[in-house]
């Protein structure tokens, strides 16, 4: 649990895990895999309860197996856009100023990192994280005044979340914080059976998002 007086008072806080993915190149559903002796989507989602969200949701395309009973599904309206739907649908159903998110397949996220975005975080604005020249989505704080922007962009033509980011920062709605090489490996989705072996992480090209 994070400590209460780090965290701006008047912020309240949702979370939710973004387990929607298809996992071509992994080959099953990476929330069923095991890590470090448990199976993923219960890693993350202790994670997050540690946090103690007011609402706690899990986003996917269809209902999951390993749904735990007090957890809330939300599924994409189709067609899915991937973790777009999943972070809009979330942002409209919380009753809170602000939204954790985090993919089921960042294994290397911890309690205090998530926690020291939350306390980044002032009225009516997110944090999303900066590796390197990427802005990082998945494993982020977004204020409920960014959810006109997310149903925006699902009923759009540009599914891009960097897209959505530029819009939002360019509104004051997040702020885009770098994040120090010791950090960065926190970051670091899964993609393939290899990328959870020690020391190894996959290689993601930099999806800059303009002058951000």
């Amino acid at each position: 649990m994070i400590a209460q007086n780090s965290v701006n008072k008047g912020l309240t806080f949702s979370a939710v895990l973004l387990a929607g993915g298809e996992s071509r190149r992994m080959g099953r559903d990476k929330a069923t895999i095991e890590f470090e002796g448990g199976l993923l989507w219960k890693r993350q989602l202790e994670l997050l309860q540690a946090l103690s969200p007011q609402q706690l949701f899990v986003s996917a395309r269809a209902k999951p197996e390993w749904l735990p009973p007090n957890v809330e599904l939300l599924l994409d309206d189709p067609p899915s856009r991937g973790p777009l739907s999943g972070l809009t649908k979330a942002l409209v159903a919380m009753r809170t100023t602000h939204l954790i998110a985090l993919a089921v397949d960042m294994p290397f996220m911890t309690v205090g990192e998530l926690g020291h975005l939350l306390a980044l975080a002032p009225d009516g604005c997110g944090i999303v994280p900066l590796v390197g020249q990427t802005a990082e989505p998945l494993a982020a704080i977004y204020p409920a005044e960014a959810a006109d922007d997310f149903q925006a962009a699902v009923g759009g033509a540009d599914f891009s979340l960097q897209s959505v980011l530029r819009t939002l920062n360019a509104r004051k709605r997040v702020k885009l914080v770098p994040i120090s090489n010791e950090s960065a490996p926190l970051y670091r989705s899964v993609n393939s059976p290899g990328d959870f072996k020690e020391g190894r992480f996959p290689n993601r090209p930099p999806k800059s998002i303009g002058g951000l």
